[in-house]
């Protein structure tokens, strides 16, 4: 289980990491392109949405059908709903990490070596 103070602060520490308003939830992005948004803090089972390779997404949904959903309308490009209550935090962490990768400039991950 990952809470929701958790999952920012486990984006925050990435590399150039920001958070931003994006239509009234907090987005985190790294310079300027947004790698995981999370849902409101008072849900009742709150959620981030990640940025994430569709090989990986696809193998997620097959996995954990009930942790990981393809968002409607935008799945189709890696956005992926993960159900916080139900992730484990250092999974949860590596897909993190992956999404962030998958919007940060090539120079910039290189740069941080391994992540």
């Amino acid at each position: 289980m990952v809470s929701w103070s958790q999952a920012k602060a486990l984006a925050l520490a990435l590399p150039e990491a920001a958070e931003a308003d994006h239509f009234g939830s907090p987005s985190f992005r790294v310079r300027g392109k947004i790698f995981m948004q999370l849902s409101s803090e008072d849900e009742a089972a709150p959620r981030a949405t990640l940025k994430l390779a569709a090989a990986d997404q696809s193998a997620l949904l097959m996995t954990d059908p009930e942790t990981f959903v393809s968002v409607p309308g935008w799945g189709k490009h890696g956005w992926t709903w993960v159900y916080l209550h139900h992730v484990d935090e250092g999974l949860f962490a590596g897909l993190l990490r992956q999404a962030w990768k998958q919007v940060a400039p090539k120079k910039l991950v290189a740069e941080t070596g391994k992540l």
